[in-house]
């Protein structure tokens, strides 16, 4: 099993970026998909969910509005549209699939069974 995140660099706040995840190894629309992130210093952090057969994706309040989130199960992949960032949202982001969880558990990291390499992205001020 492959989880390989891609997209993240350096841009200016206000600007947008795109992040890509690929898998292999796994039915991949069968998985439900989200982002972590995981600033400098801090723990880990739950972005965005992406349930398998549902096109609404749930967010963390802090990036409402401005991420979308989107699957491609043709391709095996998922994006992360990144709009207005700020300098908070600097991180390393990570792709991960999972199976079998409940809603209400799908901000949880621990659910999780796959996880990709990790992107980094850097929003300057």
């Amino acid at each position: 099993v492959q989880l390989q995140a891609s997209g993240g660099g350096l841009v200016q706040a206000g600007d947008s970026l795109r992040l890509s995840c690929a898998a292999s190894g796994i039915p991949f629309s069968r998985y439900n998909m989200a982002w972590f992130r995981q600033a400098p210093g801090k723990e880990r952090e739950f972005v965005t969910a992406l349930r398998y057969g549902n096109s609404n994706a749930i967010y963390t309040d802090s990036v409402k509005g401005r991420f979308t989130f989107s699957r491609d199960n043709a391709k095996n992949t998922v994006y992360l549209q990144m709009n207005s960032l700020k300098p908070e949202d600097t991180a390393v982001y990570y792709c991960a699939a999972q199976t079998g969880a409940i809603l209400s558990t799908i901000r949880n990291s621990g659910v999780y069974h796959y996880w990709g390499q990790g992107t980094l992205v850097t929003v300057s001020s």
